[in-house]
């Protein structure tokens, strides 16, 4: 803080100091110095502002460099998914084909298993055809075997009886 002498001191030398340093009243020279001040600061406005709208209208340039890109990418990215879109499709051309494909192949396994179905048929037939022929043998065989048992014991008896 200053002392109420320094302040009554600087009040009484203000007016010199600001005579001494042209800045008080005024005088010709510092009216001229201040409005060749404000052409300086109003030039340097007009150059700000023309700076200004040079950025501006390169930013804009900018954006719609990136708005291109940008448009670019999306045309990009639409292209790729319709080729995307083709390979689904062809993949599911190819699932309904395979699909065919494994129909015909069932429809002929069906076929196939058909026939071998009947050559079985034909097989029992044949095997119940053998076990009737089997059966008739058997008893065919048996008959004869126990004729022939019989003959022989009649013969047998036969002689036993004549036996004294």
């Amino acid at each position: 803080m200053l002392a109420k002498e320094d302040i009554d001191y600087i009040k009484r030398h203000l007016p010199e100091w600001l005579k001494e340093s042209g800045l008080t009243g005024h005088s010709r020279d510092y009216e001229i110095e201040m409005r060749e001040r404000i052409v300086r600061v109003e030039e340097e406005l007009k150059h700000q502002r023309e700076l200004m709208q040079q950025g501006f209208a390169l930013m804009n340039k900018r954006f719609e460099q990136v708005d291109r890109r940008f448009e670019e990418m999306r045309e990009d990215m639409e292209k790729r998914f319709e080729q995307v879109d083709k390979r689904f499709e062809q993949v599911d051309r190819r699932f309904e084909l395979m699909n065919k494909r494994f129909e015909e192949m069932r429809q002929d396994m069906d076929r196939r298993f058909e026939q071998v179905d009947k050559r079985f048929e034909e097989v029992d037939r044949r095997f119940d055809a053998l076990t009737r022929r089997l059966d008739r043998f058997m008893i065919w065989s048996m008959g004869i075997y126990l004729t022939g048992i019989g003959a022989v014991m009649a013969i047998l008896w036969r002689m036993l009886l004549r036996l004294p």
